[in-house]
């Protein structure tokens, strides 16, 4: 057990109330917390807890078993109740909070639930911080004793949307702008129509209704047939789909058809690089990101930095070396240090509007240079799991497809983490030879490690 890492790849997350999700864990997790980061307080300095949740209903009651965690360690702890978790870290990082604990399992279902933990400047934790925290919840993973209700302040929402309208654009106006944004039934349910509405536009809200059951429910960034229907009955202009805590965006056009992280990518490199207002021409995107995104900005003179999966990657490299704009294809969406990297669904959709107003352009037709090339993925029984690039005949068949493909194409080979079975993917703007080159390379694999 020893071995096995509480925090993933965005915080701590699995089904809400086992494991270490249970309330008892839970409450140990917030002593665990405060603990840690007792070290980093300053002289005199009385340490202060923002929390939030998104729209399950488990979150108020693991928000309680945090706060009496936390409270053990000594802390004060307020809530602000449902708020996105880019709207908690922005909180944190403007207020005078030491830390901020964000329930929420992002567009997962709602019988999951998850913690992030945000730094006094609204930052995600560093790995060394998150080991930190596991050595000390495994050292003391018993409940804590029930302390004080967290304190709620109401004013705290209401400071985030003047923050988000402040932080939008000067003098943005939506008038005559018909926009319908899909909530998710999580964190945005109330502020994300309420924003849009503020800044003049004409709004058309659904997934709005949070029960505690229905988050991400057919509904949201992960189901966007909802909103693509909505958007071509009502003629809206665009829609907008966020996730169950709002840090995901994504669009449609004015004909209902999705544009997704890499539409978005596309979109603001290209306006930018119109404008002329970035001294370093490169955006961060993932490993997850199609081909189609670099031949999009080739024609712009951008260039894409590509890191490993998740967004905590993607703001390491953008502060490495000072970029202003990162993301992933699933639409979440970072900007720079201008706006403290933080990656917000709503904010991204204005930035997005923007640029539309901006130009006088569509959506549709901004989008229009991001094509996405095919891709082909096949999977392989294996009988046992050696380095892919060294399995005999492979590194040859890679190095012929490397070369063919070029800058339009790539190649991903790994063994999957669960099964037997060993994944070859090919993205390339030629379908038919995409095929032909997975299946010579999927082959050359069964022939030497097949299961």
């Amino acid at each position: 057990m020893a071995g096995i890492r509480i925090f993933g790849t965005d915080g701590i997350r699995g089904r809400a109330f086992e494991g270490w999700l249970s309330e008892d864990r839970v409450s140990a997790l917030g002593r665990a917390v405060g603990l840690a980061h007792a070290p980093h307080l300053a002289a005199g300095e009385q340490p202060l807890a923002l929390l939030g949740h998104d729209g399950r209903a488990s979150g108020p009651v693991l928000q309680t078993a945090l706060a009496h965690g936390l409270h053990a360690a000594g802390f004060e702890v307020k809530t602000c109740g449902l708020i996105s978790s880019p709207g908690l870290a922005l909180l944190t990082r403007i207020e005078p909070f030491s830390l901020g604990l964000m329930l929420s399992a992002s567009h997962n279902p709602a019988e999951d639930n998850g913690i992030k933990i945000f730094t006094a400047r609204g930052e995600k934790l560093s790995e060394a911080e998150e080991l930190a925290i596991e050595e000390l919840l495994r050292a003391r993973p018993e409940a804590v004793a029930q302390g004080p209700e967290p304190v709620f302040d109401g004013g705290l929402e209401s400071l985030y949307v003047e923050q988000l309208i402040a932080r939008a654009a000067q003098a943005l106006d939506l008038t005559g702008l018909q926009v319908v944004v899909d909530c998710a039934n999580g964190s945005a349910s109330h502020y994300g129509p309420l924003v849009l509405e503020r800044l003049g536009a004409t709004v058309t809200a659904l997934s709005h209704n949070p029960d505690g059951k229905n988050i991400n429910s057919g509904c949201g960034s992960t189901h966007p047939e909802l909103l693509c229907r909505a958007v071509v009955a009502g003629a809206a202009d665009l829609g907008i789909a966020l996730d169950g805590d709002a840090d995901r965006c994504i669009l449609a056009d004015s004909r209902g058809e999705i544009v997704h992280g890499d539409g978005i990518l596309t979109v603001l490199a290209r306006h930018a690089a119109d404008k002329g207002t970035w001294n370093d021409p490169r955006i961060v995107a993932t490993v997850m990101s199609n081909r189609g995104l670099h031949r999009a900005l080739r024609e712009k003179d951008v260039s894409v930095l590509e890191v490993g999966v998740g967004d905590r990657l993607v703001v390491e490299a953008m502060r490495r070396e000072g970029l202003q704009l990162g993301g992933e294809q699933s639409g979440h969406i970072v900007f720079g240090a201008d706006n403290h990297y933080i990656g917000d669904g709503l904010y991204t959709a204005l930035r997005v509007i923007q640029v539309l107003i901006e130009t006088g352009r569509s959506l549709a037709d901004l989008a229009a240079p991001y094509q996405a090339f095919p891709q082909v993925l096949l999977n392989v029984p294996v009988c046992s799991k050696p380095e892919l690039a060294q399995v005999a005949g492979v590194p040859q068949l890679l190095r012929l497809a490397e070369d063919e493909l070029g800058a339009d194409g790539r190649i991903l080979l790994r063994y999957s983490g669960t099964e037997p079975l060993a994944r070859v993917m090919v993205e390339g703007p030629n379908e038919k030879r995409i095929q032909e080159l997975a299946r010579a390379i999927a082959d050359r694999i069964a022939a030497t490690i097949g299961g």
